[in-house]
């Protein structure tokens, strides 16, 4: 699979508005969120790939991808927290994870051809929302046995492909760039007064 590679950025995070002083839904800032959250997920792939990680298999990709998106996701919920209403909250990761199990399918069709590719994304990322949701967080940032923990997910999904150093990779480089990565894009696409 031949992928042009960049480190993610901040412009990588696009949440202009189309139309500039419309309210903004819940629906429509879950889309934006989960467009971004396959961006960022997809520029990690390309920067661990540019770094010489192996993926193999189509697959072994989207099984990556998976683990880089629920790790996100949580970020996002984490992120949210007391900046909306737990219901408000709750309708902006669901309409996310719609957003994001909608692309992961046709991503895996694309790929892998037909099957049934929602539910098992959607049942990996309940197992890990519940998994990441005993860790604690300080000042909005993962703490290091979260951080740990994604790195090991992701080590254990690339376990086939006979990569070495993936767990420092994960938590040395690409989580505090995808911790970045959130803030900006949860502080540019949910704003004040959304709840």
């Amino acid at each position: 699979m031949a992928i042009i590679s960049s480190r993610p950025s901040v412009a990588l995070v696009k949440t202009r508005w189309r139309k500039k002083g419309a309210p903004r839904t819940l629906a429509d800032c879950a889309t934006v969120i989960g467009a971004n959250v396959w961006k960022i997920a997809l520029e990690i792939f390309r920067h661990m790939e540019k770094e010489a990680f192996r993926f193999g298999s189509d697959r072994l990709v989207t099984e990556v991808m998976a683990e880089f998106i629920a790790f996100l996701v949580q970020l996002v919920d984490r992120a949210l927290y007391r900046r909306l209403s737990d219901a408000d909250r709750a309708t902006l990761v669901s309409g996310t994870v719609r957003h994001l199990a909608a692309t992961m399918e046709n991503n895996q069709r694309d790929l892998l051809g037909p099957g049934e590719y929602r539910k098992p994304f959607i049942d990996l990322l309940n197992a890990r929302f519940e998994e990441y949701a005993g860790f604690e967080y300080r000042d909005g940032e993962p703490g290091f046995p979260c951080v740990r923990c994604f790195a090991a997910r992701v080590s254990d999904a690339m376990a086939a492909s006979g990569n070495r150093w993936v767990i420092e990779q994960i938590m040395d480089i690409e989580a505090p760039e995808m911790v970045r990565l959130i803030r900006k894009l949860v502080d540019q696409a949910t704003p004040a007064g959304t709840s």
